[in-house]
């Protein structure tokens, strides 16, 4: 069986370790291919040859803006050009539906090509400044950060890893990169991607094996200069305490357990069918997801029913199929969302639709859950309160919005949430009262390259995307200059 590498120092190698992992389809529980497991040496190759390119060879630390734009942009037309392999990797990797890959393929394009035009814009600014040591000239320049080691998930393997690889390079960094050891593929033909492109060698390295020895190794490492990772709130903690030791940059895009409020003045089938991607697109596994479903009494009975009918309506189906669901991520995956699943029946939910897996037939393999809504749900619940990361919503009521903004906001997150409502004024008092990264009105989980993405509370640090994505990889440097020379007689009575 194929067996995926390293690529360290421009080159393409085993583990040190000669251990090896499989990849699974989940649509089938077989292995795709294996990949080699790294150990902490591998890991610290890897991040000498990154120091290595940005403090001494610096061929692409001092690669100019139009330079970068042309390999970033070249980058883009290669990814655009295998967009069918990799959107098929990623099907085949993680078991979501064949359009949804090919949408997450065209973001990623997208988001090389915006800051590969982002980074030839003008930066940097001027200040004026008192004449106490005389005449002086006061400017900022934007500088990369240096060896940046980069950590993603496995809900959107490629899309993930290009919201932190191109604004990373573009900003002319050097890379530690680990992916998901359940769904690496895409990445490791990311990678290829980089090679054919011309990127110098050590200034992008690729590290394949587990988050608890090649993810600490990296965030623990002296000469990384900043650690960026997705994924839960407990590793993103992990991460922040192995970074002291150089006071690293540190950015973190961590868990959620996002409100979706619905008012009875909303238009009802629209809030259905939106709630539906809010909980269920990617299998619901999605750190966004608006899985807390808060609807006004008044209108209850109403949106339960038409939604309970949706949901059972959906197909369910290996993700080469295009089915509306695929399989969840992996067995362990599966197991963990129908433990949740129990514990909301345990713990008094009125289980409205699903709540079991699919075994029989063309599912017996496959690690499908059929899409599961729970009502009459209360804020004490382990449904309510946790993030399940699966086709799971929880449903509650209200009856006034200050109720509706008390109830968004009981939580240890703050990534998302979604407010429902023809009150244009009602909408925005809402929106500005919940306390999360993210908000959307009347729709919920669309994002942009060019819009900033990150949440409040224990949902992480820092922003991903726009100008705020491509600073979090920047420095910047304050330089003044005395117009005049010579002694200014500050000691002087």
């Amino acid at each position: 069986m194929d067996t995926k590498l390293n690529f360290i120092a421009g080159k393409w190698v085993l583990s040190a370790t000669g251990r090896t992992r499989e990849v699974i389809n989940p649509a089938n529980g077989e292995a795709l291919c294996l990949t080699t497991e790294s150990s902490a040496a591998d890991t610290e190759s890897a991040i000498e040859a990154a120091w290595q390119s940005f403090y001494k060879t610096r061929e692409w630390r001092d690669t100019d803006a139009q330079a970068k734009s042309d390999t970033v942009l070249k980058i883009a037309s290669l990814m655009d050009a295998y967009r069918d392999e990799l959107a098929m990797l990623d099907t085949l990797d993680n078991g979501k539906p064949l359009r949804e890959s090919e949408g997450d393929i065209d973001d990623a394009i997208h988001c090389f090509r915006y800051y590969a035009g982002l980074i030839q814009a003008p930066h940097g600014a001027t200040y004026d400044v008192n004449g106490g040591f005389g005449p002086m000239h006061s400017y900022t320049i934007h500088e990369p950060v240096g060896v940046c080691g980069q950590i993603t998930p496995w809900n959107y393997p490629l899309l993930m890893s290009a919201w932190k690889l191109a604004p990373a390079i573009s900003a002319g960094n050097s890379i530690v990169f680990k992916p998901s050891s359940n769904c690496p593929l895409s990445t490791i033909r990311l990678f290829e991607i980089f090679e054919e492109a011309g990127m110098p060698a050590g200034s992008v390295n690729l590290v394949l094996g587990s988050g608890g020895e090649v993810g600490h190794t990296i965030a623990a490492s002296g000469k990384v200069d900043m650690v960026t990772f997705t994924g839960s709130t407990k590793v993103g903690q992990s991460i922040m305490a192995d970074a002291v030791g150089n006071c690293k940059k540190v950015g973190l895009e961590l868990g959620g357990k996002s409100p979706n409020v619905i008012f009875e003045d909303c238009d009802l089938d629209g809030a259905v069918e939106w709630a539906m991607v809010g909980f269920l697109f990617n299998q619901g596994q999605v750190c966004s997801a608006v899985a807390r479903i808060y609807v006004q009494e008044s209108i209850h009975d109403a949106f339960v029913a038409k939604l309970k009918a949706k949901v059972e309506a959906m197909s369910i189906g290996k993700g080469i199929d295009n089915p509306d669901i695929g399989p969840v991520v992996s067995e362990a995956q599966m197991n963990k969302v129908l433990s949740y699943i129990e514990k909301g029946k345990e713990e008094g939910a009125t289980l409205v639709t699903g709540g079991y897996r699919l075994t029989e037939g063309e599912y017996a393999k496959g690690y499908f859950i059929k899409p599961t809504v729970f009502d009459n749900c209360t804020q004490d619940m382990t449904i309510v309160k946790e993030e399940i990361f699966g086709p799971v919503g929880v449903i509650s009521t209200f009856q006034t919005e200050a109720e509706a903004i008390e109830l968004a906001n009981d939580t240890e997150y703050g990534l998302a949430g979604a407010v429902f409502t023809k009150d244009g004024a009602k909408a925005l008092r809402v929106m500005r009262e919940i306390r999360a990264g993210i908000l959307w009105i009347n729709c919920a989980e669309p994002t942009f390259n060019g819009a900033p993405w990150g949440g409040y509370k224990m949902s992480g640090i820092g922003r991903e995307l726009g100008i705020h994505g491509l600073a979090e990889y920047q420095e910047v440097k304050q330089v003044n200059i005395a117009l005049e020379t010579g002694p200014i007689g500050w000691y002087e009575n």
